[in-house]
């Protein structure tokens, strides 16, 4: 771990100047009766007074402040030393990883722990609970997979057999690697209690500039996640620029051909218009919801190369229909078939002529993958929240009620929340599904469902937080 015992589990108060420095000790005997909230949360004096002995009330509290909580009754299982260091860690990594370790007892029913602690907390995130002697975790979607949470419980289970707190170290030292970034605004500048601050009242004009300098730094973080999103999504855009290009060539169409009537050239017409403009397009996105645009744009190019294909051969014009969901570079879809995610309900999904065939034939649809933040090559619909605009382009035609029901189960389906998900409206690129946002109770049961012991290789379906812990 990065951090090390002893030092403060939460963001520090801005410093203040001297004389600002000179009023904080005139007032002191006013601030002194409430301690500072222990690992970036009250975990033992504030929550105390609220109920002596914790509560899944008390944790929530606390964890909406800081991101450890351990219950006054299970102080033997995380000391405080190690408990501020593991705050420590996760508030320098600047991820939304929730801690809680809790005894085991009716105050924290195992059947609906995660979803009952993560409605209360209401922030998306990652959330570790060490419950008794036993570790699980899950998450929100949009912030690390379902897939990558039972993977994860499962290696630091298997790592540290019998010894949940070793899992739950573990566990946390993996997921702030891998989890998207973002930390609650409410853990920023915390580390003084309610009561202190009612005394330090007189200091609000000294703590503004302290206020603007966390503001600043969220704004700077949030402009480097957009422009390594909108590069990550550049290339997967070029690529289907340059895919496209290709299939006009290949298409080999000439306007004074014999046989060429009107139609066709408007259709060529259009289809050389949308290569142009995807390319001036993309080449002006200073956002990731500008990729929006480009893929709608090249959506209506491929129809109209299907719709002059048909004219050519002298065949039925093509419906409107959206492109293959397996790759959108193959252009509009047939069919529908059905389909299902790893571990995920079946649904609908439109296919291209050569994926109907294949899966007509029992072999796998040629499936789009991209790279993922981590390196890894991924189905695009498992590749996280960043290509959320480049979907939304494509599929747009779905609308916005049945286009995040395509990708049910799915990272991607995850983060299709909020009105600026996949690029609509002027929200951000990944919507309202960002890493440490607030959401109250409006989450994904199925990102948190599964008992509590399901999350990595207990036989249930880990990751999501609407069903018990161990059940």
């Amino acid at each position: 771990m990065k951090g090390a015992p002893g030092r403060p589990a939460f963001r520090s108060v801005p410093a203040l100047p001297a004389a600002g420095a000179a009023l904080l000790l005139a007032l002191a005997p006013v601030a002194a009766p409430v301690a500072p909230a222990a690992y970036g949360a009250p975990t033992v004096s504030a929550a105390a007074d609220a109920r002596v002995d914790g509560g899944l009330d008390a944790a929530a509290d606390a964890l909406s402040k800081g991101p450890v909580y351990v219950d006054p009754r299970a102080r033997q299982q995380l000391p405080s030393n190690e408990a501020d260091a593991l705050a420590s860690d996760i508030d320098e990594a600047g991820k939304p990883v929730f801690v809680a370790v809790l005894p085991a007892n009716s105050d924290y029913p195992p059947a609906t722990l995660f979803e009952d602690l993560r409605t209360r907390v209401g922030i998306r995130g990652v959330y570790a609970v060490q419950l008794g002697d036993r570790f699980d975790a899950r998450a929100d979607g949009s912030v690390l997979s379902r897939e990558s949470v039972r993977h994860l419980v499962g290696a630091a289970q298997r790592a540290h057999p019998g010894d949940a707190t070793a899992q739950l170290k573990d566990f946390v030292a993996q997921a702030e690697r891998q989890a998207r970034d973002g930390t609650p605004d409410s853990w920023d500048g915390n580390g003084v209690s309610t009561g202190a601050l009612v005394g330090l009242g007189a200091l609000v004009v000294l703590g503004a500039g302290g206020a603007y300098t966390v503001y600043r730094r969220a704004k700077r973080r949030r402009e480097a996640e957009e422009q390594a999103a909108l590069d990550a999504l550049r290339v997967v855009v070029d690529e289907d620029i340059t895919a496209y290009g290709e299939e006009l060539d290949r298409l080999d169409f000439r306007p004074g051909e014999p046989g060429a009537d009107d139609p066709m050239r408007a259709d060529y017409a259009q289809a050389l218009d949308a290569y142009e403009n995807a390319k001036q397009t993309m080449a002006q996105a200073r956002h990731p919801q500008d990729v929006r645009k480009v893929t709608e744009v090249l959506e209506g190019g491929r129809f109209a190369l299907a719709t002059l294909a048909a004219r050519r051969e002298g065949r039925p014009l093509p419906e409107r229909r959206p492109p293959c969901f397996f790759d959108p570079r193959h252009g509009p879809s047939v069919a529908e078939k059905p389909w299902a995610p790893p571990g995920g309900a079946e649904r609908m999904v439109p296919v291209c002529a050569a994926d109907q065939a294949r899966l007509a034939d029992g072999q796998e649809p040629m499936t789009r993958t991209v790279r993922t933040p981590y390196g890894e090559d991924r189905p695009y619909w498992d590749a996280g929240p960043v290509y959320t605009p480049w979907v939304g382009g494509y599929y747009g035609m779905l609308g916005g009620g049945l286009l995040p029901g395509l990708f049910l189960g799915t990272m991607l389906g995850s983060s299709m929340t909020g009105p600026g998900a996949y690029g609509w409206g002027d929200g951000a690129y990944f919507g309202d599904g960002g890493g440490g946002d607030y959401s109250g109770g409006d989450f994904s049961s199925g990102d948190f469902g599964g008992g509590f012991g399901d999350g990595g290789g207990f036989g249930g379906d880990g990751g999501g937080f609407g069903g018990g812990f161990g059940d």
